[in-house]
């Protein structure tokens, strides 16, 4: 592909989606990495796009107000590894016939593959959880009804009389921004509002976050760790977070995660 044309692709990708990766945009031009960062430093020069780490954003917002924080695609790329081990313990706390509502997520979004051998009632506001649970396993699948966010995949309601309010979860799987002492946060006040209806139609609340988040902070509150049943996450928890989460009477499931199995053999 000719540099220009290569240009013209870029800003396309960049106008539509406002972040892109790197990654997304060698597939997109059919380029080499550094070819792609060379084009990033050369319409950034030009005042086309703004140069970001791993990527390029638009200068000015989209028109279509979105929600805060990084896309799906960008998000599903990191601590991967630690976000499957996590889906996979998750899903061995479910069995045949449970409703449950799996919220959307990079990390939720791990659950699909192991979710194939069960058959269940799955409510959820994530269109990549829903599509592929419908075109891979037997479980059926319920969507919230909204606005559709596609930097996150998800799908929001502002209102109180949605479908939400019709379903009951024996769990509710979901992520989070970070979680601290006064509990779950997120950046988005429209995300706060959503999860919390969805939230209070399931009995037991499953966090899924590797390590990484409980360093993160927001300044939302979604909910206090009081109302959370069990955090499952990785090895790289430390003793003084884990104190934490027993304080507060939450049970804790710590998942192996690949690596760490394999430098365990290694040893």
């Amino acid at each position: 592909m000719h540099e220009k044309d290569r240009h013209r692709v870029i800003l396309s990708a960049v106008q539509d989606r406002s972040v892109v990766t790197v990654a997304d945009l060698c597939m997109l031009t059919g380029a080499s990495e550094a070819t792609v960062r060379r084009d990033i430093r050369t319409l950034d020069s030009q005042g086309e796009l703004r140069r970001v780490r791993g990527g390029a954003e638009a200068l000015m917002s989209a028109p279509f107000v979105g929600l805060a924080g990084r896309p799906f695609s960008y998000n599903e790329s990191i601590n991967s590894a630690e976000k499957q081990a996590i889906a996979k313990a998750a899903v061995e706390l479910c069995a045949d016939g449970d409703p449950i509502i799996i919220n959307g997520g990079t990390t939720t979004f791990q659950m699909v593959h192991p979710l194939a051998s069960l058959q269940m009632q799955v409510f959820t506001n994530s269109f990549p959880i829903a599509e592929h649970l419908l075109k891979n396993t037997r479980n059926t699948v319920l969507l919230s009804g909204g606005v559709i966010y596609r930097e996150q995949n998800i799908i929001l309601s502002p209102f109180d009389n949605d479908v939400t309010r019709n379903f009951y979860a024996k769990r509710m799987f979901m992520g989070a921004q970070g979680i601290g002492p006064l509990g779950l946060m997120e950046q988005d006040p429209l995300l706060i509002q959503a999860e919390t209806k969805l939230i209070g139609q399931a009995e037991e609340l499953v966090v899924l976050v590797d390590s990484s988040k409980f360093a993160n902070r927001s300044s939302l509150i979604l909910c206090p760790l009081s109302r959370i049943t069990t955090i499952i996450t990785d090895d790289g928890i430390d003793d003084r977070t884990a104190a934490m989460l027993e304080a507060a009477d939450v049970k804790l499931i710590v998942a192996p995660t690949n690596t760490a199995q394999k430098e365990g053999a290694a040893s």
